[in-house]
């Protein structure tokens, strides 16, 4: 199997008429499925609990957007074995076999990108521009792990030794359990659970219950891309019930999750207890979110940086976990800093995603816009409200977006990942400073430096401890291939998605040498 070289799939140009017109017709599309119920698969065949769910639309708190079974610690059980026994086969495919699908699945996305957008705008209020490159990843995701499925699918290169023939071999590990979030419900499962199956696992795939439209329609282009049943089986349901069954069953294998720090640290522990009857050590693939900061230094183009903070800080009303939420400003431009962002700031356009026009939709639930309203609160009393502060419309789960500055490097939201559209502005008394509060806290996702002098920006790559550090740029949008994500300490377990060492953490290395007899 020859496939070309890998190139990132182009983001969508909303300017141009054609493209708008795609995207406002795939939302009326959309619209005509909302409402609609789905099963759980297990072995390919769709399964009813008699327990039901809605996922509703964040913009708009009325409007189901799907009615979902909800899945048994039993059928967890189920749903594990069913994935064991098909690993017998699928193990055992070849690497071209398994590359087709996840490009199959890419075709079938970039034919249909805008009706797959459109069902995130609707499910997790993205805007037009967010879902597209949504999408765009997860093509990128199964483009780059296929051609890395075939990559690690051949010979391995090894240190010859007189008299043997030796070879390695990465196989699979077995049952995984993926756990994705909500706010990339899309990439980010499909990049879990597609890096999962073209080394060879099956997969039990437990979706956000805020995003389980998306997953279910990740698992019919699966489906349709030629995925044998019980490869992926899907089973939305509570995590504290049928995820935690799924992490401590004895047959799973490796549990891969993003999400909060809390979440992954408790999946870490209850992973780490041997159960009856497991006969092996599993496998955590973590990443847990950050506290990402970006240093703003004098001699930096303040224009430039004010912009990229505030798309940083704002896209997708920060709920990124490559976000910006602190900016830390040498003390000689901070007034001129904070001046021009709050200007900025307030230009943002807060509205229903499905507008084309809207830049900021709403938060994700009702219990999160509490969350970050109480954060607001901690804010104003531990520094000066520069703008925001308030819900938006209550139609929706809308906030306005929030930068408080004259925050100290220990205050509460300087160190609390928050998850929503509140920017922390810390002033540094100078550049080594700067560098040092952004160090400050247990994270170490993302951060970015602005500065116009290349010896500083040389000491920032020495000292700025993230896994992911952006000069004179935005600290999200990471693209596969050349940025490959994740991060240190309480980010996670270091893994790089999109990276030619991620497919490396769902395989296992097996070397076989034979003795040559003359």
């Amino acid at each position: 199997m020859n496939l070309p070289e890998f190139k990132n799939e182009a983001l969508t140009n909303f300017k141009d008429e054609g493209n708008s017109k795609k995207m406002s017709e795939a939302l009326e599309e959309v619209r005509k499925e909302l409402g609609r119920e789905y099963e759980l698969i297990i072995g390919g065949k769709r399964v009813k609990t008699g327990e039901k769910f809605a996922s509703r639309n964040p913009a708009n708190k009325d409007e189901v957007v799907g009615i979902f079974e909800k899945a048994t610690v039993e059928l967890a059980d189920e749903a594990v074995r069913t994935a064991e026994e098909t690993f017998k086969s699928w193990s055992r495919t070849s690497p071209e076999t398994r590359a087709q699908v996840a490009v199959g699945a890419a075709q079938i996305m970039r034919e249909r990108k805008f009706y797959y957008a459109a069902w995130m705008t609707y499910e997790v209020g993205k805007s037009w521009a967010e879902a597209d490159a949504d999408v765009a990843e997860t093509i990128d995701f199964c483009e780059f792990y296929a051609r890395e499925c075939l990559r690690l699918g051949g010979p391995q290169p090894l240190h010859p030794i007189a008299g043997e023939k030796n070879h390695l071999r990465y196989i699979p590990l077995g049952v995984g359990v993926v756990i994705p979030p909500w706010n990339f419900p899309l990439a980010i499962l499909a990049g879990m659970t597609t890096a999962s199956l073209v080394a060879g696992n099956t997969v039990v795939l437990k979706p956000s219950s805020d995003s389980p439209t998306t997953g279910y329609k990740f698992m019919e282009v699966l489906e349709a891309a030629g995925m044998p049943a019980g490869v992926v089986n899907y089973l939305p349901g509570p995590g504290s019930s049928v995820g935690n069954a799924l992490v401590a069953h004895a047959r799973t294998r490796f549990i891969t999750f993003t999400g909060s720090k809390e979440v992954g640290l408790g999946i870490n522990e209850l992973a780490a207890k041997t159960q009856p009857g497991q006969i092996w050590i599993k496998r955590v693939i973590a990443e847990m979110g950050g506290k990402d900061s970006i240093v703003v230094d004098e001699d930096s183009d303040l224009e430039q940086a004010i912009e990229d903070v505030a798309n940083s800080a704002f896209g997708y009303s920060g709920q990124k976990c490559s976000a910006c939420s602190r900016t830390i400003v040498v003390g000689s431009v901070y007034d001129r800093f904070v001046d021009g962002l709050k200007k900025r700031v307030e230009q943002i356009r807060v509205g229903q995603p499905g507008d084309p026009n809207t830049y900021m939709g709403p938060v994700i639930n009702e219990t999160a816009k509490k969350s970050i309203m109480n954060y607001i609160q901690i804010g104003k009393k531990e520094g000066r409200l520069i703008t925001g502060g308030n819900e938006g419309s209550q139609e929706g789960h809308f906030i306005q977006p929030t930068v408080i500055a004259d925050i100290l490097p220990k205050a509460r939201i300087s160190q609390e990942e928050i998850f929503g559209p509140v920017l922390a502005v810390i002033k540094a008394s100078d550049y080594e400073d700067a560098l040092e509060i952004a160090n400050n806290t247990e994270y170490g996702l993302t951060g970015a430096v602005y500065t116009g002098t290349q010896e500083k920006i040389d000491r920032a790559a020495q000292v700025f401890h993230v896994g992911n550090l952006y000069m004179n740029r935005k600290c999200t949008g990471a693209f596969v291939g050349a940025h490959p994500f994740g991060g240190f300490n309480m980010s996670g377990t270091d893994s790089k998605a999109g990276g030619k060492d991620y497919l490396l953490l769902f395989t296992q290395a097996k070397t076989i040498s034979q003795k040559v007899t003359s």
